[in-house]
């Protein structure tokens, strides 16, 4: 039973990303299980966390940070340049009008650092992850430093903790998922768990399906309810999530289209989930529902994208590999 167990963990390691997508259609079928689950949500992020960091590659990050520029500027552009820039929008418009809730859910959206599934999403368009990778754990670190002063500017009093308290608890997350995951890592040993790849794929899938059923509290009630105004907001993310895209194509075209893609499609895939954490889970319902929605196009718009990816990279002659 055990070794069926383990095999069926693997399984689901080597088609992670199809299970991924579905994981989100699941939780919008059990609204019940969802609000059951909502409550255990900054658990599910800290145990993804762990997994992140237990899977990350020293090898291949210590590779990229011999030459950190193109790293440097991805990352500034990531963690201070489009939350800026989304700061500056706010600030020419009239989108404070919206009221707090809105603003709040603009910062998690462009604040965040990016999820650490995003080097997977890179090798299953069949590009190099490992900037991607060194990006997603740079974007980590730094979290605790630039996500409260950009709140702080964006939000003022409305932000739902203090700066002081928001950083504590971003680096409580971070500093305790590290921390474990460099026990597992020592009490496990190289060989284990490189043997064990797929097992942790697996698990870290499981995980996901835990974050995503606990995520989609009150959506399906939302698109029965308010259909249009759901439809509407589910356009928006996407929108957003696109933006985040395309912008960083723009910004570092001089890259190689390989490089320039792994940093746009990273800064497009923001971990929300960390600052709701962060937050406690107490966020307004309508920035639950957009970060609950907003994870449609982290974990949709890899397949959407990929025949772009195909001509953007010129990879017509390189085979795609899918990988968690």
């Amino acid at each position: 039973m055990i070794r069926q167990l383990g095999a069926g963990v693997a399984w689901l390691g080597r088609h992670g990303t199809a299970a991924l997508a579905v994981s989100i259609f699941i939780g919008m079928a059990l609204p019940a299980l969802s609000s059951y689950l909502r409550p255990y949500l900054t658990l599910a992020v800290f145990s993804l966390l762990t997994l992140a960091f237990l899977r990350a590659d020293p090898y291949a990050i210590k590779q990229r940070l011999r030459h950190p520029a193109l790293l440097i500027a991805g990352l500034v552009w990531m963690m201070l340049g489009a939350p800026l820039l989304t700061y500056a929008a706010i600030e020419l418009t009239n989108l404070r009008a919206l009221g707090p809730e809105v603003i709040l859910a603009l910062y998690i959206a462009t604040a965040a650092p990016p999820v650490m599934a995003a080097p997977a999403f890179i090798y299953l368009l069949g590009l190099d992850a490992t900037l991607s990778l060194a990006l997603s754990v740079a974007a980590l670190i730094v979290t605790p430093l630039t996500a409260p002063l950009v709140g702080q500017l964006m939000l003022g009093p409305s932000l739902p903790l203090s700066v002081t308290g928001l950083a504590v608890q971003l680096s409580l997350l971070l500093t305790g998922a590290f921390a474990v995951s460099f026990l597992l890592r020592k009490l496990a040993g190289p060989e284990r768990l490189a043997r064990s790849a797929h097992h942790v794929s697996g698990l870290n899938v499981l995980l996901l399906l835990f974050f995503a059923i606990a995520a989609m509290d009150g959506v399906a009630v939302s698109f029965v309810t308010k259909p249009l105004f759901t439809l509407g907001l589910t356009g928006l993310t996407f929108v957003l999530a696109l933006l985040q895209i395309a912008l960083p194509l723009i910004i570092f075209a001089p890259a190689t289209r390989e490089d320039a893609y792994a940093i746009a499609h990273t800064c497009g895939t923001r971990n929300m989930g960390l600052m709701v954490a962060a937050f406690g889970g107490t966020i307004p319902e309508f920035t639950w529902l957009w970060f609950a929605i907003g994870q449609f196009p982290i974990y949709m718009l890899p397949m959407f994208l990929k025949p772009f990816v195909r001509v953007y990279c010129h990879l017509n002659n390189k085979s795609v590999t899918p990988q968690t």
